[in-house]
């Protein structure tokens, strides 16, 4: 994630330099966001900044190189500001830290003219472009159709991009390819009452008036029908014809195998831990802490099923059919059921709780199949739309009840919900600290927070926590796996097989989350390496406030700063420590 604008009275503090001291500062910072929302429209959308509702995101190469040359010159400028106060000192470093790894990353990887996945494609970009677009008169009508109207070009865009990759020898593995073709022929032969780019026209949108409403569905309708649909013609055509034949295969699927892979390994390991941890220490760190869960879940595993190995436990977890739902409806439930009981509990942990409110709903159709088990979509800047729980009930049958609970802790409350609202909420932070995403902070938050829920007594017997447990083998794993893949050449079938004899996941989860490492090198790494990092500097506060340590207190200084890289939390917390 990343930035937003106000529309505020000249003599008010711009919400992209709020809490900030140094004019200098302040103005870079509102050079920059006011930069940023305008290449990324849709974000600036989501965020709440109307102003470029009418525009699509430019995915060309001349913008890339814009964006490159504009952050090199930012990130010059930070450089030169000295004699800052503590608090712009923060916002400077971070500002700093963000832009100097996004640029490695992508001066290392350029992952825009060779990856795209089942969640990373045009398809599914175009598909969402109506999820936070407001619809409430003919000016917002007007406005998305103009939006719309880009889409064909920038599917065309998106093939012009991966031919450059393609030209150069960097190609996505074979797998992804086709679950994305599978993808865009599903979408070309669905008839227009399922089709995913016509969800926007079959909502009610009760504040329309008919006439707003029939020229929504007629202008979106003829788009689809017209130039998208020749656009996503020539995009099948492409990923079947060109792209597939020449993907990478089994065996060759991770970065490595990809021009400059290596850089790009190390550059995505630095940018998603924020430390300087190797490869090959997080992978030693995943063995590890598989050990020391696997013991945990077996002897749980014994008084709850009666297993009395770790095999015979996985075994008993993947096939009882008791220990699976049955409907959609009962998937959905229990993620909101579970969620509320989560809402009640969070006054015992935490001094402030956000605004916004958390809701459940069931991913998309058109996406469901080639995605994985969960994930959170966050809520509007202004409250308007609430944070989003989604969570896949798609072949129901294939889903487990044991670890219902810990995902509806993970995905909302208390962990990315409540973790992303107090940051957009939080008054004194400039826009970029607000929307900023370190994974190792925000993934390491949710996976803390699964531990938390413990803490608070919101599991509701052994066996929801064995799926905690087995919950915290798959981030375990997730070390081994990726590394494995990127830095070890583990074939898919290998990280598969790992993932089988290591975690409770069902077949199905790990094809798509194996597929999910594979096309996002390095992501999966900031998940468990966050969540040790936190529980070591709270034991570390523990240590040193003793009696005086207050839970409330801890949670509020690591979530009052936004997502920061880890080492800056730390000296949040040891100054906190130290001022009590």
């Amino acid at each position: 994630m990343l930035l937003l604008v106000a529309f505020v009275a000249a003599a008010e503090p711009r919400l992209s330099s709020i809490g900030v001291h140094d004019a200098r500062l302040a103005q870079l910072l509102d050079e920059s966001w006011d930069a940023t929302m305008a290449a990324s429209p849709t974000w600036a959308t989501q965020l709440g900044d109307h102003r470029f509702d009418d525009r699509l995101d430019d995915n060309s190469p001349r913008q890339r190189q814009r964006w490159k040359k504009a952050s090199e010159a930012w990130l010059a400028r930070a450089g030169r500001l000295t004699g800052l106060d503590t608090a712009d000192a923060l916002h400077r470093d971070v500002f700093v830290r963000q832009l100097r790894d996004g640029l490695a990353a992508n001066e290392a990887c350029d992952f825009s003219v060779w990856s795209l996945s089942a969640r990373a494609n045009a398809l599914v970009f175009v598909a969402d472009l109506g999820r936070e677009q407001p619809l409430a008169n003919r000016r917002d009508v007007d406005a998305f159709v103009s939006r719309f109207r880009a889409a064909p070009h920038y599917v065309t865009g998106d093939v012009a991009n991966l031919r450059t990759g393609l030209r150069d020898g960097k190609v996505a593995n074979r797998a992804s390819v086709q679950k994305v073709l599978d993808m865009v022929e599903a979408e070309l032969a669905a008839p227009p009452e399922t089709q995913a780019l016509l969800a926007l026209t079959r909502e009610p949108h009760a504040a329309l008036a008919g006439a707003d409403r029939e020229a929504l569905v007629r202008d979106v309708g003829a788009i689809v029908r017209g130039p998208l649909r020749s656009a996503l013609l020539e995009y099948r055509g492409f990923l079947r014809d060109e792209l597939l034949p020449v993907a990478r295969g089994a065996g060759r699927e991770g970065v490595s195998f990809v021009p400059n892979g290596a850089t790009c390994y190390a550059a995505r390991a630095q940018q998603e831990t924020s430390t300087a941890r190797t490869p090959q220490d997080l992978h030693a760190t995943g063995l590890a802490e598989l050990e020391r869960i696997h013991a945990e879940m077996v002897r749980l595993g014994e008084g709850t099923l009666g297993t009395k190995t770790l095999p015979e436990l996985l075994e008993r977890l993947r096939s009882d059919p008791a220990l699976h739902f049955k409907t959609r409806e009962e998937v959905e439930s229990t993620a909101a059921h579970a969620l509320a009981r989560a809402k009640a509990a969070m006054p015992r942990a935490f001094g402030r709780l956000p605004l916004a409110e958390c809701k459940v709903q069931a991913i998309p159709d058109h996406e469901a199949p080639y995605t994985t088990i969960a994930y959170y979509w966050p809520a509007a800047t202004d409250q308007s739309t609430p944070g989003i729980y989604f969570v896949n009930s798609y072949q129901p049958e294939t889903r487990t009840r044991f670890d219902a609970e810990v995902l509806a802790w993970h995905e909302a409350i208390p962990g990315h919900h409540l973790q992303i609202a107090l940051a957009n909420e939080a008054g004194g932070l400039p826009a970029f600290r607000r929307y900023a995403s370190f994974t190792v902070f925000v993934e390491g938050w949710a996976l803390y927070s699964e531990r938390l829920a413990e803490e608070l007594g919101l599991y509701s017997d052994d066996l929801q926590r064995i799926g905690m447990l087995g919950f915290d083998t798959w981030r375990a794993a997730r070390l081994v796996v990726d590394t494995g893949i990127h830095e070890e050449g583990w074939s898919r079938e290998e990280a598969e097989a790992f993932l089988l004899e290591n975690t409770p996941l069902a077949k199905n989860n790990i094809v798509n989350e194996v597929d999910r490492y594979i096309t996002w090198p390095g992501q999966a790494l900031g998940y468990k390496t966050g969540q040790l990092e936190l529980l070591r500097i709270r034991k570390e506060a523990e240590a040193a406030l003793g009696e005086r340590f207050d839970l409330r207190g801890f949670h509020d200084v690591v979530l009052g700063g936004g997502a920061l890289p880890i080492d800056l939390v730390e000296a949040r917390v040891r100054a906190w420590a130290a001022g009590r």
